[in-house]
């Protein structure tokens, strides 16, 4: 395997958690606060830390201070159309992706 398809594979698997992709649709929608991810997302808060720390590692947001709080935001526009592109084909695959049987033993191993 080639080092570019390893790193092409790291970046799929910093969107392949549930709760990232939540985090990461509710920046594209505008800039949160930990503290309304929190509120949005039903997660612990140290939960929604450990995702944005994640995240920022990947370079896919970026927190900024204001006052006592950091403010979470997509870093690269193309994060949006990534997930707009995400969207459009699992619209036209659901059925295919939720049946497929090779991820979901991926996921018990």
């Amino acid at each position: 395997m080639s080092a570019r398809s390893e790193v092409l594979a790291t970046f799929f698997h910093g969107l392949a958690d549930p709760n990232r992709m939540r985090i990461l649709e509710l920046l594209a929608e505008r800039p949160r606060t930990v503290t309304e991810l929190v509120a949005e997302l039903g997660l612990a808060q140290g939960r929604v830390s450990s995702h944005l720390a994640c995240l920022r590692w990947c370079g896919y947001v970026e927190g900024s201070v204001e006052g006592r709080y950091n403010r979470y935001r997509l870093v690269d526009e193309r994060i949006r159309e990534i997930l707009a592109l995400g969207e459009a084909v699992v619209r036209d695959n659901a059925e295919r992706l939720t049946s497929c049987l090779v991820l979901a033993t991926e996921g018990d191993a």
